[in-house]
Order: structure tokens, then sequence, then C-alpha cells
């Protein structure tokens, strides 16, 4: 992904300050807050960072799990890819990070325009997303498992 993104980066037709941003985050910043509107994304350039979901332990009592931890060369915000929406997780920094923000509606039409790049990023991203799918399927299979075992239930089953 880190030669695609200096590609797209690197290209007149998408000029820093306009199509994408440079960033240098502290660690502990929040990066982006689930539920916020967005309509960019990012790539980590250095550092690690931590995705966080939100659960309900019980009435006005939540929790935020860490989902994942990324690190660089990865890109991540990328439900906003497609159309500008609520973010849907929390990204804090670990470390320091050094990141670009990437205007999604910019990129959507350069990718068009770009038919080759566009296949490049969107090939590079599929596979990230389908990484995070089967991580996602893991976590879940096992943490079913523990609710079933904690609760007594396999005897049901």
């Amino acid at each position: 992904m880190k030669a695609i993104v200096d590609t797209l980066v690197s290209n007149p037709l998408l000029p820093e300050g306009v199509a994408w941003q440079r960033y240098n985050v502290d660690a502990g910043a929040v990066i982006v807050r689930k539920g916020d509107w967005g309509d960019s994304v990012f790539y980590l350039e250095e550092g690690r960072i931590r995705v966080l979901g939100v659960a309900e332990l019980s009435e006005n009592q939540f929790i935020n799990p860490g989902l994942c931890d990324l690190s660089a060369g990865i890109v991540f915000g990328d439900a906003c890819l497609y159309s500008p929406q609520e973010r849907t997780a929390t990204v804090v920094a670990l470390t320091q990070v050094r990141i670009i923000e990437i205007n999604a509606t910019l990129l959507r039409f350069f990718l068009d325009e770009h038919p080759v790049e566009g296949y490049l990023f969107l090939k590079s991203l599929f596979l990230t997303m389908s990484n995070r799918l089967a991580l996602a399927n893991h976590r879940v299979e096992h943490l079913l498992a523990w609710g079933v075992k904690a609760h007594d239930i396999d005897k049901y089953i």
C-alpha cells in the first residue's frame, strides 16, 4: 500500500493541502471519533494506532474495547471512501504517529479517471479488508466459545 499511496500523493492532480494533508499526532490523541461525520481516508505512515469499539455492559455503563492495533503501512477510515458517513469506530494513537488524510471525494474522482491506479489501490484495500474480516471472525468465534463455556451453555448444545 505504501507504494500506491506514494504514487497518489506525488501526483500533481492530487495536490497537497487540497486533496490530502500530512499530520503528526501525539500518543494518546484521538484521530477519529466514532459517530463523527467523515469524508476522508487515512494512511498510517509511521507509528501504531488502536481501533476502539463501544460496548454497553449495562444501562449507562459502557466500555471501549480495543478491536485491533494497526501499524504503519495501513489504510484506515476506508468506510468513508465511497460516500461521506459516520465513522464506525474511534481511532487513537498508541505512539507518536504520522498520517496522511486523503479527501475521499477527490480520491474517488481520481481513481475513476485513472483505472490502473484505481485497480491497484482497491486491490490492496480489498486485501486489507479481507484480512480484517478474517481476524474479526476469528475473534467472534473465540468470544462466542468463551461465552458458551462461561455461562455453562455447552451442555445444551
